[in-house]
């Protein structure tokens, strides 16, 4: 018989995982190459790294490496706020009158608010360790950028951010929170970049995008000596850096002899439910197990869903490798909804081909919805998440309400990624009945799909 499970799971400093879990390595369709846009040729080493830190590149590339050691230095400050709890959601469950177990692993325990600490410390490290002095990057809710502001300052590097127009405007506290860390927080689209000139020329009241951002902060990165450009999701080594997420669960799980039935996730650019979901994947690539992956994302932005997979650029200036991914085309400008995190028009690489092979499953849910998941698990789980978790939330509900029609005794884990403390705008309009949904039409999605690169 299994012990009984406390309400908190927390793992001691030990148990931190030494290395990160690679993915690809046990992956039998690997997630297909970048390629350069200017001839659609595999993008090697050497072209990556007046990008990204050298160390980040070697990772990027690498399909081969199970595991991969976690620097010292990094996991030391892991130890800040980490092993982070795997808290097990009986009140939840009351509320819903489920016979499910429901799991819910909490990333927000740090100033960052978010998983993002994971990565940034890590790319920043590998940045101070190749001797730049400075790094660009992009936000959308602004988790991301506070997480790199935060590792940037405990690394000594400077730091610009350009944060979507639209989180911009609702979210002037975040760009506090990354001042208070030193770092440079700026509008995007903007008139400090080529790019971003170009895009404001074209269209003037664009609320801006995760692609836009991408594109300023790299060509900032490229146009500034000893600088490279860092970002928070999508690639191959933020999905490696977020697996410490998945590999604690796992473990915190065995403690109590327990495994999960479902595993879920929010889905935007794919870093937090790609570190979650790892070991579990392990398992059904290796055929030890086969949980279900269930990825969640937003109505307005359907990249999985409703997106097509081919090859893509992954900012709006087109001017970044081209990645095969689940994509609604760089040209596709989401509503601007509160899950500023979520408004990435592709998904990782290595999601995009778990989904396409078919060992994960994705819904997309309207922000109404995630909002009523919101506010009933704040209620009666006293932690207030972020409208992008809050996604995995509603996923999670409506898993556990099925278990109510069939008696399943199913166990759901899912990640709670970040906190709403700074979304407090977005969850007075959904009390205030103001909050609407936007879902794209077809003929909406196709102006997106008809920036697609041809790609032979």
């Amino acid at each position: 018989m299994s012990k009984k499970v406390p309400y908190r799971i927390y793992l001691s400093e030990d148990q931190i995982p030494k290395s990160w879990y690679n993915l690809r390595a046990d992956m039998k369709n690997k997630p297909a190459p970048l390629l350069n846009p200017a001839t659609h040729k595999p993008l090697v080493y050497e072209e990556l790294i007046p990008i990204f830190p050298s160390a980040c590149v070697s990772q990027e590339l690498d399909n081969d490496t199970r595991y991969i050691e976690i620097p010292d230095e990094v996991r030391e400050m892991y130890k800040v706020f980490r092993p982070s709890p795997l808290i097990r959601a009986y009140n939840l469950e009351k509320e819903l009158g489920t016979p499910a177990k429901i799991y819910y692993k909490f990333e927000g325990n740090n100033t960052s608010g978010s998983h993002k600490l994971n990565s940034s410390l890590a790319q920043a490290y590998y940045a101070k360790e190749q001797g730049l002095t400075s790094l660009t990057t992009e936000t959308g809710a602004g988790q991301w950028g506070t997480a790199m502001a935060e590792a940037c300052s405990y690394f000594g590097l400077d730091l610009t951010v350009y944060m979507v127009k639209c989180s911009y405007d609702q979210k002037p506290f975040r760009k506090s929170v990354m001042g208070v860390f030193g770092g440079k927080v700026i509008s995007s689209p903007s008139s400090t970049t080529e790019v971003g000139r170009k895009i404001l020329a074209e269209t003037p009241e664009t609320t801006g995008s995760l692609g836009c951002a991408i594109s300023e902060a790299v060509e900032k990165a490229v146009t500034t000596e000893n600088c490279r450009y860092v970002l928070g999701s999508v690639l191959n080594q933020v999905v490696l850096h977020q697996s410490i997420i998945g590999l604690e669960s796992k473990t915190a799980l065995e403690m109590y002899d327990e495994y999960p039935d479902i595993v879920i996730g929010c889905a935007g650019g794919g870093s937090n439910l790609g570190g979650l979901i790892a070991p579990f994947v392990q398992d059904k690539l290796t055929g030890k197990a086969n949980p279900e992956i269930l990825a969640v994302e937003p109505a307005s932005c359907p990249s999985l869903t409703r997106g097509r997979f081919a090859y893509d650029f992954c900012d709006t200036g087109k001017i970044t490798p081209l990645a095969k991914m689940y994509t609604l085309g760089s040209g596709f400008i989401p509503s601007s909804n509160h899950a500023g995190g979520l408004r990435f028009h592709g998904m990782s690489p290595i999601l995009s081909q778990l989904y396409y092979d078919g060992y994960m499953k994705a819904i997309s849910a309207e922000q109404t919805k995630v909002f009523e998941a919101a506010t009933l698990f704040s209620r009666v789980e006293t932690i207030l998440p972020a409208p992008e978790s809050a996604h995995a939330i509603y996923g999670a509900i409506e898993e556990a309400k099925k278990c109510i029609e069939t008696g399943e005794e199913k166990k759901i884990l899912f990640g709670l990624t970040g906190t709403g403390y700074f979304d407090l705008t977005a969850y007075q309009s959904y009390m205030d009945g103001t909050m609407t949904d936007y879902i794209p039409s077809d003929e909406d999605l196709e102006k997106g799909f008809d920036s697609l690169p041809k790609v032979d």
